[in-house]
């Protein structure tokens, strides 16, 4: 890769030093309509690459080839019209002055792929700028896009988030692509974003785009339920020195920089990067685990113990015949906290550092070669929580660009930690708490079935104490239970008490479990997978019609060591691919007042075979100035299941997760488990018929496809009142869910032996084939979903800018099949009201935002619960110091430390504040 790298950038320069000559410059200030100076105003040639931005007195020098003729020179500002000015030659004298644009003056490009104004797209989208991407209060870029319309953000912690649009929200986003620069931000081993981890800094964001509901048809799969696109600061139009220091509560330390410069006029090198640090949000649900996860009698406060949802090892041992009082009865360990296995370690933080080259091959080809590294701490939430320290990717892409076509190539590398044993790294919660649970008692022994002994565990010794109290107190107090669990309870914590958190004991064992990566011996997770992708793209434009065509190649492999995934750690990775290409014709009509479009796109996947995504568009705009847009649309999206539902081998004790795509699964169903702790004797020869009735068939999975019908209305009425409004309604074919079921972890269907065998082990013990296993599976019937959203903001004066959104999505299917979960996990209801604006000559700033979240089930393989409403109120001022260049900034996340749940069994997303300062040099 070095070598490549190397290569290229040789042949940039060369290539670029034959196109010095002949360019000739143009030169001016651009101000307001008052006369007043606009830093930082971005001005190019059309159509070339060849530009800059205007210094703190508004002024400019770009340099353009006259040798064709007339160039149009192009000026643009946040907030203001585009001005564009034809130039016959060289000219040192140009004033340009802008006016206030109207919302609909956006151009956007992630919604068809291309530039179009943002008033004739054909889907819902948003945009964001860099003035309000610098006045997010959260200090993860992906956070604070909760503010905006039908946006679902789930937080598994302060740096750990994910993103989501019309539903089915999760803490991986399976449903949605993120991209920075059109590359992919997921980790591969996880097909998950962090929040921004893999994104751009947030000091070189230029701007964000977000597209709701399905963009299959240009983006492939998983574009499913929407898209989020950041576009980075070009370094030949946005030139200058950026530096950005924020310090709050929780310990919170933040420095941010960027600083990009033209060498010469053909080459631009930029270098952006950033840390921050605090003490992270800590999980501390003590709730119940729901019965969906952990189905045995399971009740908070009992005297038997109980599985919490924020704690691990709360073992649970359901006592046989030999049990004597306690048989049939479950009694759980005590279990640990997410504080005391974390030891500590609540720092949470993010490091990343992303250098760039361009060069200019001519004025309307650009080349780029750019790498980014990450390094995180933080908490995610899926199957598990899991602690991820020295954890993050590496990313090279290499690009080369015109004004309607580009070929670009990428490479993602993900890791958490190094592979040796000896490095710290990421590990999973749920298995060092039951791993602890599991090593040697000193001076206990237990019999060992031959008529020996052999060393016991912790949780066998406190098993043993509680069982010998409870069965002798029993007697003795009349068969009164709660009596004798109360006793037996007692006794077993100062009798057999298993390991303390802080002592050497306890540090010496989670030292050796977080260390090792061995299944089922430790809880290390290794990720070291890799996301290779290529793709390219061409526009042409005529009178008939726009058209344009892509195509694009992305290949996996998948490496955990055997901890995530069916690899081991001496074997090659797993390899998986898919590929597609894509065509989209648009044309205008009526005097350019309806836009008529039409996309397809072919994909082929190594494990579903072949889909086909098509996309047709309608959008009519009223009026001279079309400030009036009707747009109606209707999309079919295709969803690849994640390489975990695909490869995953996971044994969370409970259940083993296992993937499928091969020949699928035979077993029966889990409600099979309640019926044999009442009735054993179905498992006899004679009742096979009755045993047939609980049988379970899992095919394996095929491609989930969404059917998509949107209306929507926009516009721009009196430049003041700007208003979206959109309604859609999903159907969802093969949708893919979690399925739970009692089977052999080959696949095959047990044996009524099989079965009796694994029950008295309540089907967790991992040496025997039959267990309780959990697939992803698409389940046998139509679901269906829908939704609106209505955005309104009125521009009372420069001031005073007042803007709301609100947001319903309802699941409208409800009796889903028995064992299925949907994970729809969105509020029906919620909304956002704010107020922002600028003062003073632009060197006062501010926003004020109120977000109201109703209720919702939250559902996931590791948690499922009910999670409460929430209110939450962000807020930010910042002061212009123009003659120090430097901006003094002060905010707040969660001004009044409300609860604040997005996902269930994570944290609260309390209070964070800061002060800071900023300081922006052009």
């Amino acid at each position: 890769m070095r070598t490549i790298y190397a290569f290229f950038i040789l042949c940039f320069c060369l290539t670029a030093s034959s196109y010095a000559q002949g360019l000739q410059a143009v030169s001016g200030t651009v101000q307001t309509e008052a006369g007043t100076p606009l830093p930082g105003a971005t001005v190019f040639f059309k159509g070339t690459y060849t530009g800059s931005s205007t210094n703190e007195e508004g002024q400019f020098q770009v340099k353009g080839d006259f040798s064709k003729g007339v160039q149009t020179l192009s000026v643009s500002f946040i907030g203001y019209e585009t001005q564009e000015l034809p130039i016959a030659g060289p000219d040192n004298t140009l004033v340009v002055t802008l006016r206030p644009s109207a919302m609909l003056d956006q151009v956007v490009v992630a919604a068809s792929r291309v530039e179009e104004n943002i008033g004739q797209v054909p889907v819902t989208v948003e945009k964001l700028d860099r003035r309000q991407v610098e006045q997010l209060t959260t200090p993860d870029l992906v956070v604070g896009m909760a503010r905006f319309k039908a946006i679902d953000i789930s937080s598994s912690s302060m740096l750990s988030a994910s993103f989501s649009t019309r539903g089915f929200n999760s803490s991986r986003s399976e449903r949605i692509i993120q991209l920075a620069d059109y590359m992919d931000t997921q980790l591969p081993s996880l097909s998950s974003n962090f929040g921004n981890l893999l994104g751009m800094p947030m000091l070189d964001v230029a701007s964000v785009e977000i597209v709701h509901g399905p963009a299959s048809a240009l983006y492939g799969a998983n574009a499913f339920n929407g898209v989020l696109l950041t576009n980075s600061k070009d370094p030949f139009r946005d030139p200058g020195l950026t530096l950005r220091v924020r310090a709050g509560n929780r310990n919170m330390l933040d420095g941010q920089f960027r600083y990009a410069t033209k060498i010469g006029e053909r080459i631009a090198f930029k270098i952006s990067g950033g840390a921050i640090r605090a003490t992270d949000f800590l999980a501390a649900n003590f709730d119940a685990t729901s019965p969906l996860i952990e189905p045995a009698n399971n009740v908070a406060g009992s005297n038997q113990g109980y599985d919490a949802v924020s704690r691990y090892g709360d073992i649970g041992n359901t006592f046989g015949a030999t049990g004597g009082a306690l048989a049939g009865k479950t009694v759980f360990l005590p279990g640990y906290s997410e504080r005391q296995l974390i030891a500590g370690d609540s720092t949470t933080h993010s490091y990343k550092i992303a250098p760039s080259l361009s060069v200019l091959v001519t004025n309307r080809i650009k080349a780029t070669i750019d790498y980014r590294y990450t390094n995180g701490a933080t908490t995610y939430q899926s199957a598990s929580r899991y602690r991820f320290v020295n954890s993050g990717a590496h990313q090279g892409r290499i690009q080369l660009e015109g004004n309607n076509w580009f070929l670009r190539g990428f490479t993602t590398h993900d890791y958490s930690g190094g592979r040796d044993p000896q490095t710290d790294g990421s590990y999973n919660l749920g298995f060092l708490g039951a791993f602890l649970q599991t090593q040697i008692a000193p001076n206990f022994n237990v019999p060992n079935g031959s008529g020996g002994t052999r060393p016991g565990t912790y949780a066998e010794r406190y098993f043993g104490t509680y069982a010998a109290v409870y069965n002798q107190a029993f007697t003795a107090n009349g068969r009164n239970a709660d009596a004798a669990a109360q006793s037996a309870r007692t006794a077993a914590d100062a009798n057999a008490p298993l390991l303390k958190p802080g002592t050497p004991e306890f540090d010496a064992a989670r030292n050796q479990i977080i260390h090792n990566s061995t299944p089922g011996q430790g809880a290390r997770l290794v990720l070291r997978s890799i996301l290779n992708e290529g793709s390219g793209q061409y526009t042409l434009k005529n009178e008939f019609a726009d058209v344009t065509v892509g195509a694009a190649y992305r290949q996996f492999l998948l490496g955990s060591d055997g901890s995530l995934f069916e690899d081991t750690k001496d074997g090659d990775r797993i390899k998986n691919y898919e590929y597609g290409a894509y065509a989209q014709a648009s044309k205008t009509l009526l005097d350019d007042h309806l836009k008529l479009a039409a996309a397809g796109r072919v994909d082929n996947f190594k494990n579903f075979g072949t889909a086909f995504s098509p996309r047709a568009s309608a959008v009519y705009s009223l009026g001279a100035d079309k400030l009036q847009n009707f747009r109606v649309s209707y999309s079919r999206a295709f969803r690849a299941p994640t390489q975990n539902d695909q490869y995953i081998k996971l044994d969370v004790g409970r259940a083993i997760l296992l993937g499928n795509v091969r020949g699928g699964f035979l077993g029966y169903t889990p409600a099979l488990g309640g019926r044999l702790a009442t009735d054993p004797t179905i498992l006899a020869p004679s009742r096979s018929a009755e045993l047939a009735a609980f049988e379970y068939n899992g095919p394996a999975l095929k491609l989930e496809e969404v059917n998509s019908v949107e209306f929507g209305y926009r516009a721009q009425l009196a430049k003041k009142l700007y208003i979206d409004a959109d309604y859609y309604y999903n159907t969802y074919n093969n949708f893919i869910a979690t399925q739970n079921f009692i089977g052999n972890v080959d696949g095959s269907r047990p044996t009524a032996s099989q079965i009796g065998a694994a029950a008295g082990a309540r089907f967790q013990n991992p040496t025997l084939p039959t267990r309780v296993i959990q697939i992803a599976a698409n389940v046998d019937q139509r679901v269906q979903s829908q939704g609106a959203g209505l955005t309104l903001s009125y521009a009372f004066a420069p001031a005073l800018t007042v803007n709301g959104n609100y947001s319903y999505n309802d699941l409208i299917t409800k009796d889903f099949k028995a064992g299925t979960q949907s994970f729809f996990n969105t509020p029906k209801h919620k909304f956002n009201l704010g107020f922002d604006g600028q003062a003073l000559d632009r060197t006062l700033s501010y926003n004020v935002n109120y977000r109201w979240v109703d209720s919702y089930l939250y559902e996931s393989t590791f948690a499922t619960g009910n999670v409460s409403k929430a209110q939450t109120v962000d807020a930010q001022v910042g002061y212009l110091i123009k003659s120090l260049h430097l901006t003094a900034q002060a905010g707040v996340t969660n001004l009044f430390d409300a609860q604040n749940f997005q996902v269930y069994g994570a944290p609260s997303y309390g209070r964070l504040g800061y002060f800071g300062l900023l300081f922006d040099i052009k």
